[in-house]
């Protein structure tokens, strides 16, 4: 497989949010506006990078008897290395984040690419593979976030857009806004690739 398809395959075919269903902790939990939604997913996507180099780095190394464990404990290290870069250069961004951070540690998506991908290909393939994944779940989350940040509070990145006037969708902030949210977008996705499919 190409780098350049690797790192497409990540972002549009296989995207982590709208075509696998993965990470759906930070992404329901985090994306109540386009801020935060980016924060989390630059964030895993330098973790992504990170471990996907590592474990591609040790993959004959490791055996296969610990690799979960040995995986886990290099993800763990370069989600302590995120934590303590954003308390340290992005408090504001830090504190609305919270828990999720050290969280990243269990996200589903950075032990599957350790396993399926890291462990059975060379490193610069394993980088393209994080970068494509990682990016498209940060496009995921900031999409998400600009949705429920417009209808749930009038604004995008923090920008005003409407007048007095308008009146949020406060449901849109809240929990099942994120599952509606969600569910719309998936499913505008989905007929999108149903139409296409149709028409080729």
């Amino acid at each position: 497989m190409s780098l350049l398809k690797t790192f497409k395959n990540g972002i549009i075919n296989e995207n982590p949010v709208f075509v696998q269903l993965l990470g759906m902790c930070p992404t329901l939990a985090v994306t109540t506006t386009a801020t935060d939604g980016m924060g989390m997913g630059l964030a895993t996507t330098s973790v992504l990078i990170g471990s996907n180099l590592v474990i591609s780095l040790l993959r004959k190394v490791i055996p296969d008897k610990i690799r979960i464990p040995a995986f886990v404990v290099i993800i763990a290290s370069f989600v302590t290395l995120i934590d303590m870069f954003m308390h340290a250069y992005a408090i504001s961004l830090y504190n609305s984040l919270g828990l999720f951070i050290p969280l990243i540690v269990v996200n589903c998506l950075i032990l599957g690419r350790a396993e399926s991908f890291a462990s059975k290909n060379k490193p610069v393939q394993s980088i393209f593979d994080g970068l494509g994944m990682g990016l498209g779940f940060t496009l995921a989350l900031t999409i998400l976030g600009i949705v429920r940040e417009v209808l749930g509070v009038g604004s995008v990145f923090g920008i005003q857009l409407f007048g007095a006037a308008f009146k949020p969708a406060i449901v849109m902030i809240l929990p099942p806004g994120a599952f509606l949210a969600l569910g719309v977008l998936i499913g505008t996705l989905n007929w999108f690739k149903n139409k296409k499919a149709k028409n080729a």
